[in-house]
């Protein structure tokens, strides 16, 4: 993982260091409950937790895999040099590599998914506080592209925050989903290992037994996990495209702030370019990138392969740091977003009351025209504000046809901007609650 796009925190999830930390605790806990059913002498239980302050050395321990071409034994290789060979000689006693792979990686999940939750927090306190601060700043709403009705900033913040608060419950699922450890043994059938070993493992590690685990756990979680990561990120190229739109030079709703002494560009002195929202949009592909890979992990040949370990090796830290990177990042273009409130209602003047038309729409058919006239109508006269740049009031002042069913006055009043403002305050109290 190249550091530009990586935190300390998750970071340290994946490091060797880490990861060989957990495979310990797993073996020095099966240990102990091998000890409490008396399948193994308490004290080479004990002695195996002489190594709970050990360094193990990375270098060692990938020197003896170089021999033996399997990680778990290298690292079972060191312990003993650690400890003592006598001491040793009953761990991993009835136990399968895949009970301390896959538990493992099930942990670093788990403690990933701790760390993607804390930002999200973080993020949806972002996006509800400027919510409130721009409740009521109004801009057009547009569809597909094109300038439709009024809507607020606020909106626009509100609607992130509760996709973001979809995706939080989502990941909350998904993590509960692959809290689950396995020590059940060759081909999952607890033969040589009891159950109560499974048992007091997980709770230790902070997981809960897999129920049926054949010699994996499996991959269904994992991609359940995977695939809510890739809709994690797909929600943040979501907002990442809206404030890229917002900077483009016609449109300057908004824009990322720009700090002292920043380049924009190393030809163009003027530029002040959406860098960091363009990065998310491009992290959002790397953090997808995991999740068909996570997919095809499910199905695995009887009762175990290890066709998943490698894909696993790479889309664990690749999808959680950078979606953790993306996070944070986010957080903070929001945190700073400068928004440009004038520049909104000069953009939403632009076509000269061409928004209200819907408006003059429903209140024509109040009046008795048919919907049908009333669309030829209202069309007739907008049309006239796209290609000739009249004024859309003044024209359907003028249109004979309007006036025989509305008055002045009636006309005026549809273009009112308090109309397409008046259940902000209802769309708040369902994204945000009473207070």
């Amino acid at each position: 993982m190249i550091p530009r796009y990586a935190r300390p925190e998750m970071t340290a999830i994946w490091s060797p260091e880490t990861k060989f930390r957990i495979w310990y605790e797993i073996e020095a806990h099966a240990c102990d409950a091998q000890a409490d059913l008396g399948v193994i002498p308490r004290a080479n239980a004990e002695a195996v937790w002489k190594a709970k302050d050990v360094e193990f050395d990375v270098a060692r321990i990938d020197e003896i895999e170089a021999v033996t071409k399997h990680d778990v034994i290298a690292f079972l290789t060191h312990l003993a040099e650690i400890i003592g060979n006598d001491e040793a000689r009953f761990v991993h006693q009835g136990m399968t590599s895949s009970d301390v792979l896959d538990t493992t990686l099930n942990v670093q999940l788990v403690r990933a998914a701790d760390i993607l939750l804390a930002d999200m927090d973080a993020l949806l306190a972002a996006l509800k506080r400027r919510a409130m601060e721009h409740k009521m700043t109004v801009r057009i709403g547009r569809s597909h592209g094109i300038h439709a009705e009024p809507v607020t900033m606020g909106l626009t913040f509100a609607r992130f925050y509760a996709e973001m608060e979809r995706n939080k419950n989502r990941l909350e699922k998904a993590r509960w989903e692959v809290a689950t450890g396995a020590i059940s043994g060759a081909v999952g059938t607890f033969a040589n290992i009891d159950p109560a070993v499974e048992e007091h493992v997980c709770e230790k590690m902070g997981l809960r037994p897999e129920p049926i685990s054949t010699q994996v756990i499996p991959r269904d979680r994992h991609a359940m996990f995977f695939a809510t990561l890739g809709v994690i990120a797909s929600s943040i190229e979501n907002i990442a495209t809206e404030i890229r739109h917002m900077q483009r030079t016609e449109v300057l709703e908004a824009e990322e702030f720009f700090s002292k002494g920043q380049k924009g560009s190393s030809a163009m002195p003027h530029k002040r370019n959406p860098v960091l929202t363009e990065n998310l949009t491009g992290l959002a592909r790397l953090v997808r990138s995991a999740v068909v890979p996570a997919m095809e992990n499910v199905a695995l040949w009887h009762e175990r392969d290890i066709s998943h370990s490698s894909v696993e090796r790479g889309i664990g830290p690749d999808a959680t740091i950078h979606l953790d990177f993306a996070l944070a990042r986010l957080t903070g273009v929001i945190e700073k977003l400068v928004i440009y409130p004038d520049n909104m209602m000069a953009n939403l003047n632009k076509f000269k009351g061409l928004v209200h038309s819907q408006r003059v729409l429903l209140a024509l058919t109040q009046k008795g025209v048919s919907r049908e006239d009333s669309y030829r109508l209202v069309q007739r006269n907008a049309m006239k504000v796209w290609e000739e740049g009249k004024d859309f009031m003044e024209e359907l002042k003028a249109d004979p046809e309007v006036t025989a069913a509305m008055s002045d006055a009636e006309i005026e009043e549809k273009f009112d901007l308090g109309y397409h403002t008046k259940n902000v305050d209802t769309i708040f109290r369902r994204v945000f609650g009473e207070a």
